[in-house]
C-alpha cells in the first residue's frame, strides 16, 4: 500500500514505513533495502557459480586441461599438484560463441603460476570442438606450447562431442 507517514513524527518528519505484501506489520525502509541487497548479492553469487560450472564442463575446457596434464615440460615448470582457478568472466581474453572458444585459464603449482591460453573451434553448431592451439604463459613471461594441430599429440586425439 505504499509509503505512509509515521503518526508519531512531528510535521516535517521524513521517516517512511512500508507494509510487507500480505502483512499488517510495517517494514522500515532501511530493512527493505538491506534485504533486497542481500537477496541481489546472493542471486549474483549463484549466477557466477553456475557460469563457472558451465565453462569447466565444456569440452574445449576439458580438452585443454587434458593436454596440460599430459605435457611434461608444462608440469615441470608449474610443479604438481596442479591447481586450476576460476576464469575471470570480465577478461576480454575469455570469449565463446557458437563456432569459436578462446579462454585464458588461470593455473598454478608449487613452482610457478600463469595462464593456459586455449583456442578452439568447430565447423557447425552441435559438432565437435577441435583444439587449435593451447599454450601456457607463466608469470615471468615464458611461453610453453602445449598443443598445436598436427603436432606430436595428433589432431584426432583432441576432438570430442
Amino acid at each position: 500500500r505504499g509509503p505512509r507517514h509515521d503518526p508519531e513524527c512531528n510535521h516535517k518528519c521524513t521517516s517512511f514505513v512500508f507494509k510487507s505484501p500480505g502483512s499488517r506489520m510495517p517494514v522500515p525502509l532501511g530493512k527493505l533495502v538491506l534485504f533486497t541487497g542481500v537477496a541481489g548479492t546472493g542471486t549474483c553469487a549463484l549466477l557466477y557459480y553456475l557460469i563457472q560450472k558451465t565453462f569447466s564442463r565444456a569440452s574445449y575446457y576439458q580438452l585443454a586441461l587434458e593436454q596440460l596434464r599430459s605435457h611434461p615440460e608444462a608440469l615441470e615448470a608449474l610443479g604438481t599438484p596442479l591447481q586450476v582457478h576460476h576464469l575471470r568472466l570480465t577478461d576480454k581474453d575469455n570469449f565463446v560463441d557458437i563456432a569459436d572458444a578462446k579462454l585464458k585459464i588461470p593455473v598454478s603449482g608449487p613452482r610457478a603460476e600463469g595462464h593456459l591460453y586455449v583456442n578452439s573451434s568447430r565447423d557447425a553448431p552441435f559438432k565437435r570442438w577441435n583444439l587449435q592451439e593451447v599454450f601456457l604463459e607463466l608469470k615471468d613471461g615464458q611461453q610453453i606450447p602445449v598443443f598445436k594441430p598436427g603436432g606430436e599429440n595428433g589432431d584426432d586425439a583432441v576432438k570430442r562431442e
